[in-house]
């Protein structure tokens, strides 16, 4: 039995602890042993029964094969997996037992695919993606590192998804487009045509409403986000941008 260490114990990191509990008991090789994470609040406190251990600089400390890394920013997931990586830490997937994946579909690791969601066949799914629940991700898509794909969304085959973007809940990307690196495509928002890099789409059919820097490839530059499990994605449009969060 694998141990796995939760780094990020938020919301997000309880959303991981379900999914790696549900898989154990439903006969996975890899267990939960306790969650990391920065605020130093929260140690000492219970997730679903899992120890809150210490921050995630304290993980040598603490006895396990692998790791999941469980924060729900895709910048600071980004940055905490490039760092793992370099370390040669295995990273491992959490993958609820009744999400459907189906066969020759290709996934990165650190990859969570939540409760009912659907991968279909031919889909290569990369590094630190978030696939949550009840979505739908079609025949032959490419889902880029580090995307997060909210719940509800409905992605199209052959749908290519760039690094780091998101899809709010209950999008809908049609089939064969493609979603840039680092834009969030709304809640609720439907993308008709392609959408460029580093954007806010919203609407029915989704159109830009903001443009967004792009983030530095430099992991070390992501250090003043903090590495804990709270599942927002940063964006600042003003009523935009909370009807975009998702």
């Amino acid at each position: 039995m694998k141990r796995v260490l939760i780094l990020g114990a938020g919301d997000h990191g309880q959303v991981v602890a379900d999914i790696l509990l549900a898989a154990a008991r439903a006969g996975a090789e890899q267990m939960p042993v306790g969650l990391l994470d920065d605020d130093e609040a929260l140690t000492g406190r219970n997730v679903l029964g899992l120890p809150v251990l210490g921050t995630l600089a304290e993980r040598g400390q603490f006895e396990h094969d692998a790791v999941i890394v469980a924060i729900g920013s895709n910048l600071a997931r980004r940055r905490v997996c490039l760092a793992l990586r370099e370390q040669g830490v295995e990273m491992v997937n959490a993958i609820h037992p009744t999400a459907c994946v189906a066969s020759a579909v290709r996934l990165g690791s650190g990859v969570m695919i939540s409760a009912g969601a659907i991968v279909e066949t031919g889909a290569i799914v990369g590094d630190g993606v978030i696939i949550n629940t009840n979505c739908l991700v079609g025949h032959h898509c490419r889902v880029g590192d580090y995307a997060h794909i909210s719940g509800g969304s409905a992605i199209g085959g052959h749908v290519q998804i760039g690094e780091g973007a998101m899809v709010g809940l209950g999008g809908t990307i049609l089939p064969g487009l493609s979603i840039g690196s680092w834009s969030l495509v709304a809640m609720g928002s439907a993308a008709t045509k392609d959408i460029p890099a580093h954007c806010v789409a919203l609407g029915v059919p989704a159109r830009i409403v903001q443009w967004n820097h792009a983030p530095s490839p430099n992991p070390e530059a992501g250090k003043q986000e903090p590495a804990h499990g709270a599942s927002t994605q940063t964006v600042s449009a003003g009523p935009a941008a909370n009807a975009a969060r998702g």
